[in-house]
């Protein structure tokens, strides 16, 4: 114990009391998904507060010298007892009333169904000092490390605070309609039970307008239950807001929704609007489910979707590499399906995982805010098998169910899903969101952060080109643009079942107007031919300004790919703003063979459109004077626009305030110039469409050169770059060249011009320029232009190896699952549960990916 007490004395000054606002990582280790529950426990730093599995501890040990860590084990006690007796004289647990994490009432976080060990542990020798050690040691060493101990134990772990578990989903605001509510004197009473809708005698899901008195039934569930919308049409049809739900009216409150503020709202005069159609509010009983209970119900089942979970069929869990199922955070189906893919795809495997030791040695100090670390940690998390099992029996009685349950131990991707959520205003939240969007988000994220080395969303990146013919004058305009997800029309007139769909529909508008309740509607039957060819057929351009006709006419638009990625991504537009849900089935092929929408660019004979700008425009009684100083001088009256300040020219004259209107979007100022100057300011909706068309531009963001001027783009005179920001840039590692190229691509503006560097470092890496700024072959106007964003390219035809599908009316709300083909056995990833595929629904899909086959 003596050397003991020497070692802690040794290290007292790096033993830390955690403060308000320090992070502690005391849930999860930050290279692996090692919990205290986990075998071999967590260490947490005693200086940094990070957590480290019994795997890495050591790791941290030796690159930062740190030998003071907290260890804590958590062992999960038994549970056999049943819901209503607990047998240990702990009061029994309670069935959860609000929709709510971790306060009264809400839903229980569990976290008394474990027994926690302490101790610290010194290394390298892994030296234990438990509670009752400390109190034969030193006051300083004592307190000190008493003081560190408790502070981490009480501290709220950076995982707590992430997942919101202080979450009150019942929170609601006094609605705006509510104080001048508008009640009609119509002599309306309403009886206080035997409610039935007035159109459609439906006797459950029942709301009165607190208006008009009207009863009528709520809205229609995606899967058919619920009402028949119909208190919903009243609002629509009248505009009166407020609506209580009857059957929930206590002496405490009721369930009241605004259909105009589109949420459950207060209502603080309820009683005297209840009153007002005869309602007392202080003897009414509940008899209805709260939406509340509802949205409690639904969380509570969440995964248990018949169609999604292929329900019906006996599915056998597997377990193994490649085979970890994800913890649903609280609506987080969309990344775990997301990531499930990405990670059965070579690119990310060998970019993240096959190379994790180096990513791990090369982490910063605080690899929990690390972006390639986290990826690589949720990479081998999934793939190595590691945490692949069967979840622990929770205590449930096992004859209660015949079926494999299935869950695994899996991984939770907290860490991983704050990082990638950061700043960002949906994905940093609990709410369901659309797996496309995020799927995007995350390969945004991957390019930024993979600016020099292997890039592996290489394997999404392909050109489209655009092909736009002026009908006036025939001639063709070729544009491309990178892109990374085909969007597909659902083309619903080409229904192979249409007939059936019009009888269905009629047969919905004849229990509309008897007020009988509809039957179930058909799915609508889409070819896949019809969704392809709904892409690639020809899109008319009606205010199309012709550089040929220098005039606005009807062009036509065809996309065709001018490249094919190795890993395509198709999704199914089935939410639209015009119609917010197809419920459809496509038959969605296996294979796929694209060829024949590969890009032919310039045809033999074609002529281009003019790359010529407008014939000026002066308005005829506008006296234009000349701005003097360093633009022009008193002979020299040529046009000098306040946003055009390093260009003058007698001919043309540049609308201010569609310039402006363009900066405000975000765009480059010398962008939105040529956009006014290249459409002949004919107005913000011609500029915007150039700007749209040619954003994918080298020279997009390049000053405007006037025709008839001297100098081309980029040959502004090294003198005139200020030296301080080339000096600045050059110091970040980058050649004089390189910087002397970016800060003329910027108007010598340092931030933009920095980003503009790390957004080029494919072109930059390709330059070959002198000191000057001008290759040595020639001057930089006769310079090859730089190579176009770096994809891949090859046959296309692909074969179906995954797809995401989605259950719910919208992509914000309901749930995903993914299918991935493996070994060439169709396997089901529902959160936690991993199971043998028997009908792989790949109708229904909302994302299909599909990988190059190799001929």
């Amino acid at each position: 114990m003596t050397e003991v007490n020497e070692i802690l004395m040794s290290v007292l000054s790096t033993i830390r009391v955690p403060r308000p606002g320090d992070r502690v990582h005391k849930d999860e280790c930050a290279f692996s998904f090692a919990s205290p529950e986990s075998d071999g426990g967590l260490y947490v730093c005693m200086n940094s507060f990070l957590g480290f599995g019994s795997k890495y501890v050591e790791r941290h040990h030796v690159k930062t010298g740190q030998r003071a860590y907290l260890h804590i084990t958590r062992t999960r006690k038994t549970q056999k007892e049943d819901d209503n007796n607990s047998g240990s004289g702990d009061p029994p647990k309670k069935k959860p009333t609000r929709l709510a994490i971790g306060i009264e009432g809400g839903f229980d976080v569990e976290q008394e169904q474990y027994e926690e060990e302490v101790k610290v542990v010194l290394f390298p020798d892994r030296q234990e000092v438990t509670s009752e050690d400390l109190a034969s040691m030193p006051d300083v060493v004592r307190e000190r490390v008493s003081l560190s101990m408790a502070g981490l134990l009480a501290a709220d772990s950076v995982s707590h605070t992430l997942q919101v578990q202080q979450w009150d989903g019942e929170v609601r605001q006094e609605s705006k309609h509510a104080a001048e509510l508008k009640q009609l004197d119509n002599g309306i009473k309403i009886p206080p039970c035997g409610w039935k809708c007035e159109v459609c005698d439906l006797q459950e899901n029942l709301w009165m307008n607190l208006t008009d008195g009207k009863v009528l039934c709520g809205r229609r569930y995606f899967d058919g239950s619920g009402g028949n919308n119909h208190a919903l049409l009243h609002y629509q049809q009248t505009g009166y807001p407020l609506a209580v739900k009857l059957g929930t009216i206590t002496p405490d409150g009721a369930d009241v929704y605004s259909y105009d503020e589109d949420d459950m709202v207060l209502d603080s005069k309820l009683p005297e609007h209840l009153s007002h159609f005869g309602i007392d509010m202080m003897t009414m009983e509940k008899t209805e489910r709260t939406m509340t209970e509802l949205e409690i119900a639904v969380n509570q089942r969440v995964g248990e979707w018949e169609v999604i979970q292929e329900s019906g069929t006996t599915l056998r869990p597997l377990w193994g590499p490649g085979l970890t199922g994800m913890k649903n955070l609280g609506n987080s189906c969309y990344l775990n399906s997301v990531m499930q893919v990405l990670f059965t795809i070579p690119d990310f495997q060998t970019k993240y995982v096959s190379n994790i030791d180096k990513v791990f040695n090369e982490a910063p100090s605080d690899p929990t805010q690390d972006f390639k670390t986290q990826v690589a940690k949720l990479g081998y998390g999934l793939l190595s098998g590691e945490y692949s099992k069967p979840a622990p029996d929770p205590g449930d009685d096992p004859s209660s169910s015949t079926e494999p349950r299935g869950d695994q131990v899996g991984i939770a991707p907290r860490m991983f899903k704050a990082l990638v959520g950061r700043g960002h205003p949906e994905f940093s939240t609990n709410r369901q969101q659309d797996a496309q969007e995020f799927l995007l988000h995350f390969i945004n994220m991957v390019e930024r952060n993979c600016r020099s080395g292997m890039n592996p969303s290489e394997a999404f990146r392909f050109l489209v080109e655009e092909k736009i013919v002026c009908q006036q004058s025939q001639k063709a305009k070729y544009t491309q643009r990178v892109d990374y997800i085909v969007q597909l029309p659902v083309p619903m007139d080409q229904a192979t079942n249409m007939e059936e769909l019009q009888e269905a529909e009629r047969r919905r508008e004849e229990a509309e107007s008897s007020g009988a309740p509809p039957s179930a509607a058909p799915r609508a039957q889409i070819p896949f031919a019809a969704c392809l060819a709904a892409l690639s057929e020809p899109e008319t351009l009606t205010d199309f300004w012709s550089s040929a006709v220098q005039a606005k006419t009807t062009a036509t638009k065809t996309t065709r790919f001018a490249s094919f990625p190795d890993h395509l991504v198709i999704q199914i537009k089935k939410f639209t703003f015009v119609k917010p849900f197809f419920d459809v089935s496509i038959d969605v092929p296996d294979t796929l063979d694209l060829s024949s929408l590969r890009a032919m660019g310039q045809q033999p004979g074609e002529e281009l459109l003019p790359e010529v700008a407008p014939l000026p425009l002066v308005t005829p009684d506008a006296e234009v004077k000349g701005i003097l100083g360093s633009h022009g001088n008193e002979e020299d009256d040529s046009l000098y626009s306040p946003l055009n300040p390093h260009i003058s020219s007698p001919s043309i004259m540049l609308d201010d305030s569609t310039v402006s209107q363009l900066c405000e979007m975000g765009f480059p100022l010398e962008a939105c110039r040529k956009a006014v100057y290249y459409t002949g300011n004919t107005g913000i909706d011609a500029a915007m469409n150039w700007v749209m068309g040619h954003m994918e531009d080298p020279d997009f963001s390049a000053p405007l050169v006037l025709p008839g001027s001297s100098s081309a783009p980029g040959t502004t005179p090294t003198e005139s770059l200020p030296e301080e920001h080339l000096v600045t840039i050059v110091s970040m590692g980058f050649s004089r060249d390189q910087a002397t190229r970016a800060l003329r691509a910027t108007n010598n503006v340092l931030e933009r011009a920095v980003d503009w560097i790390f957004s080029h470092l494919d072109d930059l890496e390709s330059m070959d320029v002198s000191e000057g700024g001008r290759s040595e072959g020639g001057s930089e106007a006769s310079r090859e232009p730089p190579p176009g964003p770096r994809v891949r390219d090859g046959t296309g035809k692909y074969e179906l190896f995954a797809f995401i599908s989605h259950m719910g009316t919208s992509t914000m709300c309901g749930h995903y699952v993914c299918h991935i083909k493996k070994d060439q056995q169709w396997v089901i990833f529902n959160d936690q549960k991993v199971c043998a595929s028997e009908k792989p629904p790949k109708d229904l899909g909302y994302l299909y990916f599909y990988r190059r086959v190799v001929e």
